[in-house]
């Protein structure tokens, strides 16, 4: 299969990876001049549990140069989903399909008004992965990845089983399911609690358990997105806030994703998380003052990077 990646960052150079070890023809397409350079000239690097692997792989920085693909996958931040659509409309042709495994709520309606919706997945992924320097990762963590056709088509299932079943072959655990948006509501709960208090905290995702206030805190985020989902008729676990902490205390030790971005004075995917809960709430006519408040501080923090 021929797949392109739009964003390789550590995930997207990851999934890059895996598929390639497996005889896919992959390109990884990206801005980063210095990581696409390195990787054609000396192989992308990942590093697992110790020990690590070269690969060779085709990298650009042109995403003319890779031609049309059966599947490209969307990898970049939330920020930039929009400017990604119009690229994975070129590379997908006419017949190709997109997913997108990026964090926070709203990708798949992006790509939806670049793409026929029936030709657009969506999912979530376990696995973990850590960028080290240009042309190198670290594979954090392995875990199951899940996909979903976004019209809930047939043809748009057909085409999740298809992709599902030929990632598992190869080792990506992937299960296809008819109601990918409740999966990815679940997942959205778990960064609502997680991820903006530990950004304005300078926390680690464990620290959020120590104090009762805090996991207060947490708790009141993730109820008032629960509430919204379910005026949206979308079904999340009932022990959402206990799935939380355990995901908190499972990951104790790592900064969630939205602190690094914090910690080096990146933009933040905070408009799909949070703030998408606050979007949502608004035209339900809800209140997520919880919610509201933590988009507003992460917003003001990012407003005021030096």
């Amino acid at each position: 299969m021929k797949i392109a990646v739009v964003g390789a960052g550590a995930m997207g150079s990851l999934f890059g990876a895996l598929l390639a070890e497996s005889g896919n023809e992959v390109w990884l397409y990206d801005v980063w001049a210095e990581h696409v350079e390195t990787i054609n000239q000396k192989g992308l690097t990942v590093e697992r549990e110790g020990k690590s692997r070269t690969l060779k792989i085709k990298a650009t920085t042109d995403p003319l140069k890779i031609g049309t693909a059966e599947l490209v996958i969307i990898f970049v931040k939330s920020t930039h989903t929009a400017s990604a659509a119009e690229t994975a409309s070129g590379l997908a042709g006419s017949d190709g399909v997109v997913m997108t495994l990026q964090n926070g709520m709203g990708n798949a309606d992006i790509l939806s008004e670049s793409i026929n919706p029936d030709r657009v997945l969506a999912g979530t992924t376990s696995h973990g992965a850590t960028m080290l320097g240009p042309g190198s990762i670290r594979h954090a963590g392995v875990g199951a990845t899940t996909i979903g056709a976004w019209a809930e088509t047939e043809q748009g299932r057909r085409r999740a089983r298809s992709i599902g079943d030929a990632f598992t072959r190869i080792g990506i655990e992937t299960q296809a399911v008819d109601d990918v948006r409740s999966v990815l509501w679940n997942k959205l709960l778990i960064n609502v609690g997680i991820n903006a208090i530990t950004a304005l905290t300078a926390i680690k995702n464990g620290q959020i358990l120590e104090l009762d206030i805090t996991r207060e805190l947490s708790c009141n985020a993730v109820k008032e997105a629960m509430q919204i989902a379910r005026e949206l008729q979308i079904t999340v676990r009932e022990d959402a806030v206990d799935h939380v902490y355990a995901v908190a205390e499972a990951t104790a030790a790592n900064r969630s994703s939205m602190g690094q971005d914090v910690d080096n004075q990146r933009q933040t995917e905070i408009g799909t998380i949070n703030g998408f809960v606050v979007r949502e709430a608004k035209r339900l006519g809800i209140q997520a003052p919880v919610n509201e408040t933590l988009a507003a501080l992460i917003q003001t923090l990012e407003y005021h990077y030096k």
